[in-house]
Protein backbone atom coordinates (compact mmCIF):
# COMPACT_ATOMS: atom_id res chain seq x y z
CA UNK A 1 0.00 0.00 0.00
CA UNK A 2 1.40 3.35 -1.05
CA UNK A 3 -0.10 6.83 -1.20
CA UNK A 4 -1.60 7.26 -4.66
CA UNK A 5 -1.42 10.22 -7.02
CA UNK A 6 -4.67 11.43 -8.56
CA UNK A 7 -3.76 9.73 -11.85
CA UNK A 8 -3.19 6.40 -10.09
CA UNK A 9 -6.41 6.82 -8.13
CA UNK A 10 -8.28 7.41 -11.40
CA UNK A 11 -6.92 4.12 -12.77
CA UNK A 12 -8.06 2.27 -9.62
CA UNK A 13 -11.55 3.79 -9.91
CA UNK A 14 -11.85 2.75 -13.56
CA UNK A 15 -10.80 -0.80 -12.65
CA UNK A 16 -13.17 -1.09 -9.68
CA UNK A 17 -16.06 0.29 -11.75
CA UNK A 18 -15.73 -2.71 -14.07
CA UNK A 19 -16.62 -5.26 -11.38
CA UNK A 20 -20.16 -6.40 -10.57
CA UNK A 21 -21.06 -9.01 -7.99
CA UNK A 22 -23.53 -11.81 -8.71
CA UNK A 23 -25.16 -10.88 -5.38
CA UNK A 24 -24.63 -8.18 -2.74
CA UNK A 25 -21.18 -9.55 -1.91
CA UNK A 26 -18.66 -6.84 -2.82
CA UNK A 27 -17.43 -5.14 0.34
CA UNK A 28 -16.37 -1.50 0.64
CA UNK A 29 -14.73 -0.13 3.78
CA UNK A 30 -13.74 3.54 4.20
CA UNK A 31 -11.66 4.46 7.25
CA UNK A 32 -11.37 8.25 7.61
CA UNK A 33 -8.20 10.12 8.54
CA UNK A 34 -7.48 9.85 12.25
CA UNK A 35 -9.95 7.00 12.88
CA UNK A 36 -8.87 3.98 14.96
CA UNK A 37 -8.15 1.08 12.60
CA UNK A 38 -8.59 -1.46 15.45
CA UNK A 39 -12.15 -0.27 15.98
CA UNK A 40 -12.95 -0.99 12.33
CA UNK A 41 -11.34 -4.40 12.60
CA UNK A 42 -13.59 -5.27 15.57
CA UNK A 43 -16.68 -4.03 13.70
CA UNK A 44 -15.90 -6.27 10.72
CA UNK A 45 -15.33 -9.27 12.96
CA UNK A 46 -18.79 -8.64 14.44
CA UNK A 47 -20.27 -8.44 10.92
CA UNK A 48 -19.30 -12.10 10.44
CA UNK A 49 -22.14 -13.11 12.79
CA UNK A 50 -24.67 -11.29 10.61
CA UNK A 51 -23.17 -12.73 7.42
CA UNK A 52 -23.60 -16.29 8.71
CA UNK A 53 -27.38 -15.81 8.42
CA UNK A 54 -27.25 -15.28 4.63
CA UNK A 55 -29.39 -18.03 3.05
CA UNK A 56 -27.47 -18.46 -0.23
CA UNK A 57 -24.47 -20.72 0.43
CA UNK A 58 -22.37 -19.17 -2.36
CA UNK A 59 -23.14 -15.60 -1.32
CA UNK A 60 -22.57 -16.41 2.38
CA UNK A 61 -19.18 -17.96 1.68
CA UNK A 62 -18.11 -15.06 -0.58
CA UNK A 63 -19.06 -12.44 2.03
CA UNK A 64 -17.40 -14.34 4.88
CA UNK A 65 -14.23 -14.90 2.85
CA UNK A 66 -14.08 -11.20 1.91
CA UNK A 67 -14.58 -10.12 5.53
CA UNK A 68 -11.85 -12.49 6.68
CA UNK A 69 -9.47 -11.17 4.02
CA UNK A 70 -10.06 -7.55 5.05
CA UNK A 71 -9.65 -8.36 8.77
CA UNK A 72 -6.38 -10.18 8.07
CA UNK A 73 -5.16 -7.17 6.13
CA UNK A 74 -6.13 -4.73 8.89
CA UNK A 75 -4.24 -6.77 11.49
CA UNK A 76 -1.07 -5.75 9.65
CA UNK A 77 -1.99 -2.04 9.66
CA UNK A 78 -0.67 -0.42 12.85
CA UNK A 79 -2.12 3.02 12.21
CA UNK A 80 -4.61 4.58 9.79
CA UNK A 81 -2.66 6.37 7.04
CA UNK A 82 -2.49 10.17 7.10
CA UNK A 83 -5.40 10.68 4.67
CA UNK A 84 -7.40 7.58 5.60
CA UNK A 85 -7.76 4.18 3.97
CA UNK A 86 -10.18 2.68 1.45
CA UNK A 87 -10.57 -1.11 1.18
CA UNK A 88 -12.41 -3.03 -1.51
CA UNK A 89 -12.76 -6.80 -1.43
CA UNK A 90 -14.90 -9.48 -3.04
CA UNK A 91 -15.25 -12.27 -5.55
CA UNK A 92 -14.74 -10.60 -8.93
CA UNK A 93 -14.77 -13.79 -11.02
CA UNK A 94 -16.87 -13.48 -14.16
CA UNK A 95 -17.30 -17.26 -14.31
CA UNK A 96 -20.30 -18.64 -12.42
CA UNK A 97 -19.24 -21.01 -9.63
CA UNK A 98 -15.58 -19.92 -9.59
CA UNK A 99 -14.02 -17.69 -6.96
CA UNK A 100 -11.50 -14.93 -7.63
CA UNK A 101 -11.23 -13.16 -4.28
CA UNK A 102 -9.36 -9.84 -4.64
CA UNK A 103 -8.57 -7.02 -2.24
CA UNK A 104 -7.54 -3.43 -2.97
CA UNK A 105 -6.08 -1.24 -0.21
CA UNK A 106 -5.94 2.40 -1.26
CA UNK A 107 -4.07 5.11 0.65
CA UNK A 108 -5.64 8.30 -0.61
CA UNK A 109 -4.10 11.52 -1.99
CA UNK A 110 -6.60 13.71 -0.07
CA UNK A 111 -8.13 13.39 3.43
CA UNK A 112 -11.08 10.99 3.62
CA UNK A 113 -13.87 12.37 5.84
CA UNK A 114 -16.46 9.60 5.65
CA UNK A 115 -16.68 6.18 7.32
CA UNK A 116 -18.45 3.43 5.38
CA UNK A 117 -19.01 -0.30 5.59
CA UNK A 118 -21.19 -1.63 2.79
CA UNK A 119 -21.93 -4.93 1.11
CA UNK A 120 -23.40 -4.47 -2.38
CA UNK A 121 -23.37 -5.67 -5.98
CA UNK A 122 -20.82 -2.97 -6.77
CA UNK A 123 -18.12 -1.10 -4.87
CA UNK A 124 -18.89 2.32 -3.38
CA UNK A 125 -16.71 4.75 -5.36
CA UNK A 126 -18.37 8.16 -5.04
CA UNK A 127 -15.95 9.49 -2.33
CA UNK A 128 -13.03 8.59 -4.64
CA UNK A 129 -14.68 10.23 -7.65
CA UNK A 130 -15.07 13.42 -5.61
CA UNK A 131 -11.31 13.42 -4.95
CA UNK A 132 -10.71 13.25 -8.71
CA UNK A 133 -12.77 16.33 -9.41
CA UNK A 134 -10.90 19.54 -10.19
CA UNK A 135 -10.89 21.76 -7.09
CA UNK A 136 -10.89 25.07 -8.99
CA UNK A 137 -11.99 26.22 -12.42
CA UNK A 138 -11.16 29.53 -14.13
CA UNK A 139 -13.39 31.71 -16.27
CA UNK A 140 -11.88 32.96 -19.54
CA UNK A 141 -12.89 35.96 -21.65
CA UNK A 142 -11.22 37.27 -24.79
CA UNK A 143 -12.78 40.26 -26.50
CA UNK A 144 -12.50 43.22 -28.80
CA UNK A 145 -15.20 45.54 -30.12
CA UNK A 146 -16.27 43.08 -32.80
CA UNK A 147 -16.51 39.76 -30.97
CA UNK A 148 -16.03 37.98 -27.65
CA UNK A 149 -15.45 34.39 -26.62
CA UNK A 150 -16.18 33.07 -23.13
CA UNK A 151 -14.52 29.86 -21.96
CA UNK A 152 -13.62 27.74 -18.98
CA UNK A 153 -10.31 26.23 -17.85
CA UNK A 154 -10.98 23.01 -15.93
CA UNK A 155 -7.80 21.15 -15.01
CA UNK A 156 -6.13 20.50 -18.36
CA UNK A 157 -9.22 21.07 -20.47
CA UNK A 158 -10.23 24.34 -22.14
CA UNK A 159 -13.90 24.55 -23.08
CA UNK A 160 -15.45 27.31 -25.20
CA UNK A 161 -18.83 28.17 -23.67
CA UNK A 162 -20.11 31.12 -25.70
CA UNK A 163 -19.23 33.12 -28.81
CA UNK A 164 -20.69 36.58 -29.36
CA UNK A 165 -20.54 39.31 -32.00
CA UNK A 166 -21.26 43.01 -31.52
CA UNK A 167 -22.68 44.22 -34.82
CA UNK A 168 -20.52 47.35 -34.44
CA UNK A 169 -19.87 48.66 -37.99
CA UNK A 170 -16.37 49.14 -39.34
CA UNK A 171 -14.74 52.59 -39.37
CA UNK A 172 -15.99 53.28 -42.89
CA UNK A 173 -19.15 55.40 -42.43
CA UNK A 174 -22.40 54.74 -44.22
CA UNK A 175 -23.09 57.34 -46.89
CA UNK A 176 -23.64 60.88 -45.65
CA UNK A 177 -23.28 60.19 -41.93
CA UNK A 178 -21.36 62.79 -39.97
CA UNK A 179 -18.30 61.73 -38.03
CA UNK A 180 -19.90 62.64 -34.71
CA UNK A 181 -23.15 60.78 -35.42
CA UNK A 182 -21.24 57.71 -36.59
CA UNK A 183 -19.11 57.83 -33.44
CA UNK A 184 -22.25 58.04 -31.24
CA UNK A 185 -23.77 55.02 -33.00
CA UNK A 186 -20.64 52.86 -32.69
CA UNK A 187 -20.10 53.86 -29.05
CA UNK A 188 -23.70 53.02 -28.24
CA UNK A 189 -23.45 49.62 -29.92
CA UNK A 190 -20.14 48.93 -28.16
CA UNK A 191 -21.64 49.68 -24.74
CA UNK A 192 -24.59 47.42 -25.50
CA UNK A 193 -22.13 44.71 -26.50
CA UNK A 194 -20.24 45.12 -23.22
CA UNK A 195 -23.55 44.80 -21.33
CA UNK A 196 -24.39 41.59 -23.21
CA UNK A 197 -20.95 40.14 -22.43
CA UNK A 198 -21.37 41.00 -18.74
CA UNK A 199 -24.85 39.50 -18.65
CA UNK A 200 -23.65 36.28 -20.27
CA UNK A 201 -20.74 36.05 -17.83
CA UNK A 202 -23.15 36.53 -14.93
CA UNK A 203 -25.34 33.68 -16.22
CA UNK A 204 -22.36 31.35 -16.60
CA UNK A 205 -20.07 32.22 -13.68
CA UNK A 206 -22.09 33.89 -10.89
CA UNK A 207 -23.21 30.68 -9.17
CA UNK A 208 -20.25 28.50 -10.19
CA UNK A 209 -19.05 27.08 -6.83
CA UNK A 210 -15.52 26.15 -7.93
CA UNK A 211 -14.74 29.41 -9.74
CA UNK A 212 -11.21 30.33 -8.64
CA UNK A 213 -10.86 33.44 -10.78
CA UNK A 214 -11.46 35.07 -14.17
CA UNK A 215 -8.86 35.92 -16.81
CA UNK A 216 -9.61 38.61 -19.37
CA UNK A 217 -7.69 39.11 -22.60
CA UNK A 218 -7.94 41.57 -25.46
CA UNK A 219 -6.51 44.79 -26.93
CA UNK A 220 -5.47 47.38 -24.32
CA UNK A 221 -8.34 49.90 -24.72
CA UNK A 222 -11.16 47.35 -25.14
CA UNK A 223 -10.67 45.05 -22.17
CA UNK A 224 -9.82 48.04 -19.94
CA UNK A 225 -12.99 49.87 -21.01
CA UNK A 226 -14.99 46.77 -20.19
CA UNK A 227 -13.37 46.12 -16.81
CA UNK A 228 -13.23 49.77 -15.72
CA UNK A 229 -16.82 50.44 -16.77
CA UNK A 230 -19.84 49.55 -14.67
CA UNK A 231 -20.64 46.36 -16.56
CA UNK A 232 -19.58 43.34 -14.51
CA UNK A 233 -21.36 42.72 -11.21
CA UNK A 234 -19.10 43.31 -8.19
CA UNK A 235 -18.79 39.61 -7.30
CA UNK A 236 -17.37 38.78 -10.76
CA UNK A 237 -15.25 41.93 -10.99
CA UNK A 238 -13.55 40.87 -7.76
CA UNK A 239 -12.84 37.46 -9.32
CA UNK A 240 -10.74 38.97 -12.15
CA UNK A 241 -7.20 37.80 -11.38
CA UNK A 242 -5.49 38.78 -14.62
CA UNK A 243 -5.71 41.14 -17.62
CA UNK A 244 -3.62 40.02 -20.58
CA UNK A 245 -2.87 42.02 -23.74
CA UNK A 246 -3.66 39.80 -26.72
CA UNK A 247 -5.05 40.36 -30.18
CA UNK A 248 -7.31 37.34 -30.68
CA UNK A 249 -10.94 37.29 -29.58
CA UNK A 250 -11.87 33.80 -30.85
CA UNK A 251 -11.05 30.25 -29.75
CA UNK A 252 -7.35 30.67 -30.58
CA UNK A 253 -7.39 33.80 -28.40
CA UNK A 254 -8.74 31.73 -25.50
CA UNK A 255 -5.80 29.31 -25.85
CA UNK A 256 -3.34 32.21 -26.08
CA UNK A 257 -4.87 33.74 -22.95
CA UNK A 258 -4.20 30.54 -20.97
CA UNK A 259 -0.63 30.26 -22.28
CA UNK A 260 0.16 33.89 -21.48
CA UNK A 261 -1.33 33.60 -17.99
CA UNK A 262 1.24 31.01 -16.93
CA UNK A 263 2.54 32.89 -13.93
CA UNK A 264 -0.98 33.52 -12.65
CA UNK A 265 -2.01 29.91 -13.22
CA UNK A 266 1.25 28.37 -12.05
CA UNK A 267 -0.54 25.82 -9.88
CA UNK A 268 -2.98 24.78 -12.60
CA UNK A 269 -2.62 21.31 -14.15
CA UNK A 270 -2.63 22.51 -17.77
CA UNK A 271 0.28 24.90 -17.18
CA UNK A 272 2.27 22.27 -15.31
CA UNK A 273 1.72 19.79 -18.14
CA UNK A 274 2.69 22.30 -20.81
CA UNK A 275 5.92 23.12 -18.95
CA UNK A 276 7.03 19.51 -18.45
CA UNK A 277 6.20 18.66 -22.07
CA UNK A 278 8.18 21.69 -23.26
CA UNK A 279 11.15 20.48 -21.23
CA UNK A 280 10.80 16.97 -22.68
CA UNK A 281 10.52 18.11 -26.32
CA UNK A 282 13.42 20.53 -25.80
CA UNK A 283 15.61 17.70 -24.45
CA UNK A 284 14.49 15.43 -27.27
CA UNK A 285 15.52 18.04 -29.85
CA UNK A 286 18.70 19.43 -28.31
CA UNK A 287 20.04 16.42 -26.36
CA UNK A 288 18.61 13.32 -28.04
CA UNK A 289 21.11 11.08 -26.24
CA UNK A 290 19.61 12.22 -22.90
CA UNK A 291 16.05 11.29 -23.83
CA UNK A 292 14.02 8.48 -25.39
CA UNK A 293 10.92 8.30 -27.55
CA UNK A 294 8.63 5.30 -28.02
CA UNK A 295 8.48 1.99 -26.20
CA UNK A 296 11.61 0.15 -27.39
CA UNK A 297 14.22 2.77 -26.42
CA UNK A 298 12.37 3.72 -23.24
CA UNK A 299 12.13 0.11 -22.10
CA UNK A 300 15.88 -0.30 -22.74
CA UNK A 301 16.67 2.78 -20.65
CA UNK A 302 14.44 1.49 -17.84
CA UNK A 303 16.34 -1.80 -17.92
CA UNK A 304 19.61 0.05 -17.26
CA UNK A 305 18.09 2.26 -14.55
CA UNK A 306 18.79 5.35 -16.64
CA UNK A 307 15.33 6.95 -16.59
CA UNK A 308 15.00 10.12 -14.53
CA UNK A 309 11.41 10.89 -15.60
CA UNK A 310 9.08 8.57 -17.49
CA UNK A 311 6.33 10.17 -19.60
CA UNK A 312 3.25 8.11 -20.44
CA UNK A 313 0.26 9.30 -22.44
CA UNK A 314 -3.23 8.58 -21.13
CA UNK A 315 -3.98 7.42 -24.68
CA UNK A 316 -1.74 4.31 -24.58
CA UNK A 317 -2.77 0.77 -23.61
CA UNK A 318 -3.54 0.62 -19.87
CA UNK A 319 -1.75 -2.70 -19.26
CA UNK A 320 1.39 -1.43 -21.00
CA UNK A 321 1.28 1.83 -19.00
CA UNK A 322 0.93 -0.13 -15.75
CA UNK A 323 3.92 -2.34 -16.61
CA UNK A 324 6.21 0.56 -17.56
CA UNK A 325 5.14 2.55 -14.50
CA UNK A 326 6.04 -0.41 -12.29
CA UNK A 327 9.49 -0.69 -13.92
CA UNK A 328 10.05 3.05 -13.40
CA UNK A 329 9.07 2.94 -9.72
CA UNK A 330 11.44 0.02 -9.14
CA UNK A 331 14.38 2.24 -10.14
CA UNK A 332 13.10 5.38 -8.37
CA UNK A 333 12.06 7.26 -11.52
CA UNK A 334 9.49 10.05 -11.57
CA UNK A 335 6.38 9.19 -13.59
CA UNK A 336 4.32 11.82 -15.40
CA UNK A 337 0.94 10.86 -16.90
CA UNK A 338 0.24 13.16 -19.84
CA UNK A 339 -3.34 13.96 -20.81
CA UNK A 340 -4.64 14.22 -24.36
CA UNK A 341 -6.54 17.43 -23.51
CA UNK A 342 -3.69 19.79 -24.44
CA UNK A 343 -1.97 20.34 -27.80
CA UNK A 344 1.31 19.17 -26.29
CA UNK A 345 -0.36 16.06 -24.87
CA UNK A 346 -2.00 15.25 -28.20
CA UNK A 347 1.32 15.72 -30.02
CA UNK A 348 3.03 13.38 -27.53
CA UNK A 349 0.32 10.74 -28.03
CA UNK A 350 0.70 10.98 -31.83
CA UNK A 351 4.45 10.36 -31.43
CA UNK A 352 3.80 7.12 -29.56
CA UNK A 353 2.88 8.34 -26.09
CA UNK A 354 5.95 6.86 -24.35
CA UNK A 355 9.21 8.68 -23.62
CA UNK A 356 11.70 9.68 -20.97
CA UNK A 357 14.38 12.10 -19.84
CA UNK A 358 17.51 10.24 -18.73
CA UNK A 359 19.85 10.43 -15.76
CA UNK A 360 22.76 9.28 -17.89
CA UNK A 361 23.40 8.21 -21.47
CA UNK A 362 22.66 4.60 -22.40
Amino acid sequence: MTKLTKEELEEIVVELESYRGKHTELITVFIPAGYDVNSVQRQLEAERSTAKNIKSTTMRNNVLDALDKIVRYLKGVKKTPENGLALFCGNVSKVEGQQDLQIWAVELPLPLKIRIYRCDKEFVLEPLREMLEVEEVFGLLVMDRKEATIGLLEGKRIEVLQKMTSGVPSKVRAGGQSSQRFHRITEGLTKEFYKRIAEEMKKIFFDMPKLGGILVGGPIPTKDEFLDGDYLVTKLKEKVIGKIDIGGSDESGIKELVVRSRDILASQEIIYEQKIMEKYFETLGEKPDMSTLKEKDTREALKYGAVETLFLSKGIDKALAKELKSLAKNIGSNVEIISIDTEEGQQFKNLGGIGSILRFRV
